[in-house]
Parts: C-alpha cells; sequence; structure tokens
C-alpha cells in the first residue's frame, strides 16, 4: 500500500559548495535552493513503515515506524525538520537515529536533530558520524519497538559504512534493508575509501545472501543513470530495459523508483552481477573481483546519454 504526499527537497554538494554544505551540516539549507517537485511515498505492511523522505536533490532519508509500539527510528536525518514534520504527521516516537556512513548529505542532520530532540540513540559503524552515541559494527543487533534491526558491516565508499537490516519476528512480510551508498537501485556507490574486492563481499556477500524478498531502500535517487550505464554494460538484458522503461515513468511523475528486491537487483543491477559471462564479457575479464573494478572504474567516466 502507498500512501503519497508532496515534500520538499533541497540541493547536493556540487551546487551548494563547501560553504553551503558546512551550512546543511548545522542544518541550514540556503531557501533559494530549496524545490518541491519531489514525492514521499509511504510503504506500509502490517508490522513496519517506511516512509521515504526526500531531501536535498536527490537523497533519501527513512523514517521506520514499528506499528506495535508507534516507536521510530530515522535512516541518514541530512535534514532534521522534514523528520520532525514526519513524526508529527505519524504520531510516532523517535527514539533512534541510524546513519549508514559519514557523508555530510547521510550524517550531516544528526547534531541539530540530536539538539531538538535530546536523549536520540545514534548509531553509526565510524567515529566520523556526527553526534554517534553507539558505535556498532558487522552482526552488532538492536531494537526499535519490536523490530530487529541487525547492522551489517559494508565498507569500500566508506571504511565505516554499514547497512541496516530490519526484519520482524514471526512476520511473513517482507524483511528491510537500508543500504546507504552501498548498493542502489541499478548500482553501487564509488569506491572512496575501498576496494573492488571489498565492494565485492559487500554487495555478493553480505547484501545477496539476504533473502530474495528483501526490500532494498538506497541513499540516493540514482535508478535512471544507474541503469542507463545497467544497459550500455548488457545491451541484450530485457530486465534492464523493462526496469529502465519503468523507472522513467515513474521519476516523470515525481514519484520515487524505490524500493526494489534483493531479487531483482540481481537481475538488471550489472554490480550484482559480476559473476555473469555477459558481464565478464563486457569488462573482457574472467574473474568477478576484477570486473567489478572494471565496470566501477567505467562508469566513474560514464557519459549516460539523454535516452
Amino acid at each position: 500500500m502507498l500512501l503519497r504526499s508532496l515534500v520538499t527537497g533541497a540541493c547536493t554538494l556540487g551546487v551548494l559548495g563547501a560553504a553551503a554544505a558546512l551550512k546543511l551540516a548545522t542544518g541550514q539549507v540556503p531557501s533559494a535552493l530549496l524545490h518541491s517537485d519531489r514525492k514521499s511515498v509511504t510503504v506500509a505492511q502490517k508490522d513496519m513503515k517506511v516512509e521515504l523522505l526526500p531531501a536535498l536533490t536527490d537523497n533519501y532519508m527513512y523514517l521506520l515506524i514499528d506499528e506495535d509500539t508507534r516507536e521510530a527510528a530515522i535512516v541518514d536525518p541530512v535534514e532534521p525538520i522534514k523528520v520532525l514534520d514526519a513524526i508529527k504527521k505519524h504520531r510516532v516516537r523517535l527514539t533512534t537515529v541510524l546513519t549508514t556512513h559519514h557523508h555530510w548529505d547521510h550524517a550531516g542532520g544528526n547534531e541539530k536533530l540530536v539538539r531538538l530532540l535530546p536523549g536520540l540513540k545514534v548509531y553509526g559503524g565510524d567515529d566520523r558520524v556526527g553526534a554517534l552515541t553507539q558505535k556498532v559494527s558487522h552482526s552488532s543487533t538492536l531494537k526499535v519497538g519490536s523490530l530487529n534491526v541487525k547492522c551489517l558491516f559494508t565498507p569500500c565508499h566508506t571504511t565505516g559504512h554499514i547497512c541496516y537490516f530490519v526484519t520482524k519476528d514471526n512476520s511473513s512480510e517482507p524483511p528491510a534493508v537500508f543500504t546507504g551508498d552501498t548498493l542502489f537501485i541499478g548500482g553501487c556507490g564509488k569506491f572512496f575509501e575501498g576496494t573492488p574486492d571489498e565492494m565485492y563481499r559487500a554487495l555478493i556477500e553480505v547484501l545477496g545472501r539476504l533473502p530474495p524478498e528483501t526490500r532494498v531502500y538506497c541513499g540516493h535517487e540514482y535508478t535512471i543513470n544507474n541503469l542507463k550505464f545497467a544497459r550500455h554494460v548488457e545491451p541484450k538484458n530485457e530486465a534492464v530495459r523493462r526496469k529502465l522503461s519503468w523507472a522513467k515513468e515513474t521519476y516523470s511523475n515525481g514519484e520515487p523508483t524505490i524500493p526494489s528486491t534483493m531479487a531483482e537487483e540481481f537481475t538488471y543491477n550489472p554490480f550484482m552481477r559480476v559473476r555473469e559471462k555477459s558481464v565478464q564479457d563486457h569488462a573482457g575479464k574472467t574473474d568477478p573481483i576484477a570486473t567489478m573494478g572494471s565496470i566501477r572504474k567505467e562508469k566513474d567516466s560514464f557519459r549516460v546519454p539523454k535516452e
């Protein structure tokens, strides 16, 4: 069930510049750069609810709600005022901040949010995360009401990147994973602080072993450009073409292209498909880790076609 409402976006670091990014870290987003053409979506299940809160130009924050207790967590709250509006709308008690990594467009709102709501527990896997109260590592667990949250250590984009896998005991509904800038719909994050081997482990051996029905909530709306690169890598892959067509239509309506599922990612995401011969042939490699490095390097300089 999807419930849609209008929300506000803002701008990325490339537009803001370093000085404005510093203002953003303290919650001061220049009002002249705000826009309101992106919609939020609430994905509702019996045991959990996730509201996608667009932020900046292409980021997502996620309000995770335990339906049993009305306790909530927020993932990467870069725009704290939007978070406050969302918790008022849903009439929930925010107790927890789940930070995927320390980059300003994910953790830049932590300190202001903690000032606005004292007593929040702030989780992350990196000492560089603002307002951190609890450093976590691989397989650390915590609770948000009756929901179980398992921390998955996925270094590469940053050395302390954490994904959060959310389940409910005795539930027949799909679990959720919040992947930050490790796994995107149809793509993966840049290797700023890691290696192809680390991203292979993160995508294939950690995230790739989650239940196939797991819903993937990533950190950015990069889907269309990612799938254009996927089409370049595998021009005969019909799953890529179908997903790209759907994503273009969905985005043109101002709606998010998120979430996907883990099962879907294995059909069209080239970084999840580095063991496939078609992807290896494109890269000119026979090893999946070498393929991972090759296509990431190619993606870094890929000129995205208009269509």
